[in-house]
């Protein structure tokens, strides 16, 4: 069976695209810091008939990224898809927001670890083996601020659109190879909880556009709005 690598694992957006490939016969690897949450992950969707299993993994550690990646590969054979989606909902090491006029190279820094290393990492971890066999999906997901960015998030909204281009251009080298890189702008507050008036979406509506541009090799970028 294929399987999916959800690197930044979650009970919103990654839950719901690991149910999106699970429930089209994917396995599935469930990656983040702390593997007992993602149990319960593991557990919801064992329940609904998809395999899965837990990896712990910090992206900004990158060779604990590197070693939960290659974990991955032994439970499950291969890395079909990978998918990356890092949020820091708790504060994660040193990782602050700044206006554009307030960014400095020490605020800055931490999320250039974040976004753009930390996918460069896992990118490189699965790349020569989707490449062996000429077939491989990378997936990479940032807020909507990577193509509009907001002052608030002037430090972030700079790495993310590092990793956007990154990624853009990454699928410009790929071409031809079997392999199909692509970045998800999601521009739309996920769940509840947002601040009023900005545009919401559950996960669920949100997911099933990954599974579309898995299969569209032509796309390399989608945006998600409300």
């Amino acid at each position: 069976m294929p399987t999916i690598a959800i690197i930044g694992a979650g009970p919103g957006m990654g839950l719901a695209i690991a149910r999106t490939f699970g429930s089209r016969g994917f396995d599935v690897a469930l990656l983040s810091r702390t593997k007992e949450k993602l149990q319960t992950l593991v557990d919801q969707l064992g329940q609904e008939g998809i395999t899965a299993e837990a990896f712990t993994a910090d992206v900004l550690d990158r060779a604990s990224l590197a070693a939960a990646l290659d974990a991955v590969k032994v439970r499950f054979g291969a890395i079909d898809v990978l998918e990356y989606s890092p949020a820091a909902h708790t504060p994660a090491a040193g990782l602050t927001m700044a206006t554009p006029s307030e960014a400095t190279v020490e605020n800055l820094q931490p999320q250039i670890e974040y976004y753009l290393y930390g996918g460069i990492t896992a990118a490189q971890a699965v790349l020569p083996a989707m490449r062996e066999s000429g077939a491989g999906t990378l997936l990479f997901t940032t807020g909507g601020g990577s193509l509009d960015p907001i002052p608030m998030l002037g430090n972030v909204n700079s790495a993310q659109a590092a990793l956007r281009n990154w990624v853009l251009n990454l699928d410009k080298e790929l071409a031809g190879s079997g392999v199909h890189a692509a970045h998800v702008a999601i521009n739309v507050w996920i769940g509840g909880g947002g601040p009023e008036g900005f545009p919401t979406a559950t996960p669920d509506e949100i997911s099933p556009l990954y599974w579309a541009l898995h299969e569209d090799r032509a796309r390399s970028e989608a945006v998600f709005n409300a």
